[in-house]
């Protein structure tokens, strides 16, 4: 009821009405893993990178592909083992003999939409690779830059079971990912859908259904509405005191950096906008914290010993403030 009180300043009927019948496309072949669709959406308007955990067989991969064919994007995929170098994802300089020069290949990583199958498959040095053309959204090789096309995300996916030959990724790796989702199984009448679906499923192809529904001037339009969205100074003010709250918490070895007090604020304008709101409420903050700290923050040694996760921290935090009205 309150939400009605405000007269919208911005148009967001178009964006809403994307960002609907994106999600109608992807319910066409994926059952359930609302959340994991719904932050993938947020991401792509903040303009911010995605990572993705979950078993194998949920549907991370799927998903991963259903948004670049929903949006007239490249795309590329990018499975990472232990043997991958830096220059098997970024590109090498290749001697032209015809010209006497040596001319850059671009690498996969050169695309609109990139998935990283099992990101945390590949040593040290091909997971740095990453940390400049994720933030600075270009390349740079034997000393020239080349600069990414827009709009450019990265989408990557880990196992949280399998440990045998993967290397972890440092913490200055994880804070480059808006958000981090948390896949989990689908319900007993969600695996039933998926086994119906699928024995219907005529198509060989089940992707070929998928409509296109925006381009790369229409993601650029609807990222500028989304910067636009009001927020009131004392929301502001709680998403600076959860994230201060994380650095001085005996729970936590690590707190959030203001990188994650930016994240959180960026990502609750994108939820606000998807909602059709042009204004942000605590609960689309409240909403946006958890996917953004979970990556972020370290809990001390005693807390994990007694089985709590961050999730469960970041709860607690957000329980004992009091959320503005």
């Amino acid at each position: 009821m309150e939400e009605n009180l405000f007269e919208s300043r911005t148009d967001l009927t178009n964006l809403h009405n994307a960002i609907m019948q994106m999600r109608v496309e992807i319910g066409k072949v994926i059952v359930g893993q609302d959340e994991m669709v719904k932050l993938i959406l947020a991401a792509i308007l903040s303009d911010g990178h995605v990572l993705i955990e979950g078993v194998p067989g949920v549907a991370k991969t799927l998903t991963a592909r259903l948004v670049a064919k929903c949006i007239a994007l490249d795309f590329s995929r990018i499975q990472f083992t232990p043997d991958l170098m830096p220059s098997d994802v970024l590109g090498t300089s290749v001697f032209n003999p015809k010209e006497g020069n040596f001319q850059f290949k671009h690498g996969p990583i050169f695309s609109n939409i990139v998935l990283i199958d099992e990101i945390n498959r590949a040593p040290a040095k091909t997971q740095a690779a990453l940390f400049e053309v994720m933030e600075e959204k270009q390349v740079t090789v034997d000393g020239y830059s080349h600069i990414m096309k827009k709009p450019f995300m990265v989408l990557a996916t880990q196992n949280p079971i399998e440990q045998e030959g993967t290397y972890r990724l440092p913490e200055a790796q994880l804070d480059r990912f808006l958000f981090k989702i948390v896949v989990p199984y689908p319900s007993e009448d969600q695996e039933l859908q998926i086994l119906s679906r699928f024995h219907h499923q005529v198509a060989e192809d089940f992707t070929s259904g998928i409509t296109q529904v925006l381009n790369s001037t229409q993601i650029g339009e609807l990222r500028k509405q989304v910067r636009i969205t009001v927020i009131d100074e004392k929301l502001l003010q709680f998403i600076a005191k959860i994230i201060t709250s994380t650095r001085s918490d005996k729970s936590i070895y690590l707190g959030g950096s203001p990188r994650a007090s930016l994240a959180v604020m960026v990502a609750s304008k994108a939820i606000a906008a998807i909602q059709g709101r042009d204004f942000v409420t605590p609960e689309d903050i409240i909403e946006a914290v958890y996917p953004v700290l979970r990556h972020r923050i370290i809990l001390t040694p005693e807390k994990e010993m007694e089985g709590a996760t961050t999730d469960d921290v970041i709860a607690q935090i957000i329980h004992s403030m009091e959320i503005p009205r």
